[in-house]
């Protein structure tokens, strides 16, 4: 129950819902992360986390393998809390934690004993924006950046390319939620966000349209109290079934993205980050090789 899907499933005793996983905590990846936006991984790099697991169903995911559960190691609440703190020695910016929702009493857990351990820096919730409310409150005060995505407008739309037509809702209103715990973006000296909302967007192939309502939306709603971020990346995969969405199985043109963000400019939105040049690489998909995650070692140490 504790995402929208309120599926039910007993994961205490092993059965798996919506998200495929059972109780036990499980990673593909904890390690330095360059690609996020700038305020986030700053030289240093971002100490994010990828979490097994989605209750999302998006055909086009970007991190298919991750998302469906085909990769990841089983990890104690204790071994993620050691993660954090060495991601922290490392000289992380931040830790990230990447699509957490359905973990999330045993990441606070987590976070609860590393802060009690000399974990100071950033808590970032890297989230596809589809989160129940009451869960969101269970992380106040433990999660000190938001970094959702707002993927659809249109509830058709959410339900063809995610299963969840109740997208739109849901995710206004988790951000309304994510906005009310952390919504003073506040830096420091370099430029590191250390407290706020980044909202993201994935311009989709032919969907400017969709893209735009989006922003107006999230413009008017919160104004300077949010960032954006307007991304160009996306990638068609192998995993895309393209005789069944066929409209997908390209990139997004340079002329759409530009639409965007001329869109957004004349709309006044000046907190916003841009992607520019080649993005949509394979190469900015990490590989989920477990990397990170086994037992101490001299070479992770």
């Amino acid at each position: 129950m504790l995402c929208p899907r309120r599926c039910g499933a007993d994961r205490k005793n092993g059965k798996t819902g919506i998200c495929r996983e059972t109780e036990e905590l499980r990673a593909a990846r904890a390690a330095l992360h360059m690609w996020e936006e700038p305020c986030i991984s700053g030289r240093e790099g971002s100490g994010t986390v990828f979490f097994t697991g989605c209750n999302l169903r998006c055909v086009y995911c970007q991190n298919f393998a991750l998302s469906r559960s085909q990769t990841g190691k089983k990890i104690t609440e204790e071994r993620l809390a050691e993660l954090f703190l060495k991601l922290q020695e490392k000289k992380a910016n931040n830790i990230n934690l990447v699509t957490p929702a359905h973990f999330l009493p045993q990441i606070r857990k987590s976070l609860k004993l590393a802060k009690r351990q000399g974990l100071h820096i950033p808590v970032v919730y890297n989230s596809s924006g589809y989160e129940c409310v009451e869960s969101l409150k269970e992380l106040e005060g433990l999660a000190d950046v938001y970094l959702p995505d707002f993927k659809y407008w249109s509830g058709e739309i959410a339900g063809r390319y995610s299963g969840a037509e109740d997208y739109p809702d849901i995710a206004m209103a988790a951000i309304e939620e994510m906005v009310r715990q952390r919504g003073k973006p506040e830096f420091d000296s370099r430029g590191i966000m250390t407290e706020g909302v980044i909202v993201r967007h994935l311009l989709l192939p032919g969907q400017v349209s969709e893209a735009k309502r989006i922003v107006r939306y999230l413009y008017e709603t919160y104004g300077d109290r949010i960032y954006m971020s307007l991304m160009n990346q996306y990638t068609p995969l192998d995993s895309l079934d393209a005789s069944k969405f066929p409209e997908l199985n390209r990139r997004v043109t340079r002329k759409e993205y530009g639409k965007l963000v001329d869109y957004a400019i004349a709309l006044g939105v000046e907190q916003a980050f841009i992607q520019e040049g080649e993005t949509a690489r394979e190469s900015f998909i990490p590989s989920f090789t477990l990397k990170g995650l086994q037992t101490v070692t001299e070479n992770e140490k």
